[in-house]
């Protein structure tokens, strides 16, 4: 069985992640030196020599500062679908705040490509029945923000028809794509990319990915541009477990997204928004 694989990435730069909110707040953003171009350009280099396209979820606010970066990222062929524009955990906004954010997002990347966006993905997989009903109101028409890794404090929760791991249409409209879990030692851990990509040798995590393909045709993986990016600085005042789940892993980034797409080459990789009929 040929497995469909939906490589995606999460545009926003080193100092926008949760993990490093207490020292990065929104209001200093502005002051920080944006590493975003040559971190994505990492990647993007990486998907041409392999011929690969992938779907880029774009913060809005990166959108905004780099709008070159946008149309670099669609023409080269790749999918441009909306992480937001702020960033902040979607539970902790109103509604009104929320549709803001979610249209704001929408209008800015859609003015850039002179194309329709219809995905998205919450910052830190903060997911929502009422964020869903919301994106399906805007226009939307997929989701892939839905992570069953019950242990991460951050990660939202969403009326589930299985748990299967699979695409599926939620009440709202939405289909959503959630981000795969696999089975060891009868315990669901993530097998979806990130800080388990960074973190789990190569060798372990194409073993677990593997098993979770020969029993699933849809798999999700995602990564951030900072993930490759061995330049940004080192912020030492926050806890460790902040800092090991930021910085682990990330000087062979590069090199095992390259192990894990030329494994992966006998599979179909693909965008979401073709996947919806």
């Amino acid at each position: 069985m040929k497995n469909n694989i939906y490589l995606t990435f999460d545009i926003e730069d080193w100092f926008q992640v949760e993990n490093l909110r207490a020292i990065y707040p929104p209001e200093t953003w502005k002051k920080q030196k944006l590493n975003v171009e040559n971190s994505t350009d990492i990647i993007l280099n990486l998907l041409d020599k392999h011929n690969v396209k992938a779907t880029f979820f774009i913060l809005g606010w990166i959108a905004e500062r780099r709008p070159d970066l946008v149309k670099k990222i669609h023409k080269k062929g790749h999918e441009i679908a909306s992480h937001g524009y702020g960033h902040l955990l979607n539970y902790n906004l109103s509604k009104k705040e929320l549709k803001e954010d979610l249209k704001k997002s929408k209008f800015i990347l859609e003015d850039l490509i002179g194309e329709k966006v219809v995905g998205y993905r919450a910052p830190s997989f903060s997911i929502s029945d009422e964020l869903l009903d919301i994106l399906y109101n805007l226009g939307y028409i997929y989701d892939s923000s839905y992570n069953g890794f019950s242990i991460h404090d951050r990660y939202g929760k969403i009326e589930l028809k299985n748990e299967n791991n699979q695409p599926f249409l939620h009440k709202s409209g939405i289909m959503e794509f959630p981000l795969p879990l696999v089975e060891v030692f009868k315990k669901k851990i993530p097998i979806s990319g990130g800080g388990y990509f960074r973190l789990f040798p190569s060798i372990v995590f194409n073993n677990l990915a593997k098993k979770y393909m020969r029993n699933n045709k849809d798999y999700v993986f995602y990564m951030h541009p900072w993930e490759f990016d061995v330049n940004q600085p080192k912020v030492k005042d926050i806890k460790f477990s902040y800092k090991f789940r930021h910085y682990v892993g990330i000087k062979k980034s590069r090199k095992k997204l390259e192990k894990f797409i030329l494994i992966n080459k006998i599979n179909v990789f693909r965008f979401m928004k073709d996947n919806l009929d």
